[in-house]
């Protein structure tokens, strides 16, 4: 990236979270949401989306998905809905056992929702933040933010919630 389209480029990221606290605002904080959106979410992190990419499972990670998904991952790359569809159809994912541990889960307002937490295979770990929206009865990532993975430590195997 030239110099200049870096300075524009982050120019842009620093407006965008500019606007962060003035969305916080406007949806207000987290209220009491309807129980069954948040079973609908716990259910969606963490049985559906990794049965989608184990599986390879196009057509459950597109009615996942909203058109607008981005995913960034530990290096800045950016993917799209389109890129992450055409990689799980070309990639196998078995990372063995498998669990995600949700340590936040946040409804705003009925139609924005934040998950993050950490994904634990037999051997390595990673963080990772969602962002959804509700449209209609559906539930669908906008948006995905995944750390850099770890090798596990022995505190951190399947099936330790401590």
């Amino acid at each position: 990236m030239r110099p200049a389209a870096a300075g524009k480029a982050t120019r842009r990221l620093i407006s965008r979270m500019a606007c962060l606290p003035l969305l916080v605002a406007l949806l207000g904080g987290p209220a009491s949401a309807d129980p069954s959106d948040e079973e609908t979410l716990r259910h969606f992190k963490t049985v559906l989306w990794p049965q989608a990419y184990r599986t390879q499972d196009v057509e459950l990670l597109d009615r996942m998905l909203h058109d607008s998904f981005q995913m960034i991952d530990d290096q800045g790359n950016r993917s799209t809905k389109q890129k992450e569809l055409a990689w799980i159809a070309e990639n196998e994912w078995n990372p063995g056992a498998f669990e995600y541990r949700i340590e936040r889960l946040d409804i705003y307002d009925g139609r924005w929702a934040i998950i993050d937490g950490t994904g634990v295979a037999e051997r390595y770990s990673y963080k990772s933040s969602n962002v959804l929206i509700k449209e209609g009865d559906s539930w669908r990532a906008v948006a995905s933010h995944v750390s850099a993975y770890e090798e596990n430590r022995p505190e951190a195997v399947i099936g330790n919630t401590q």
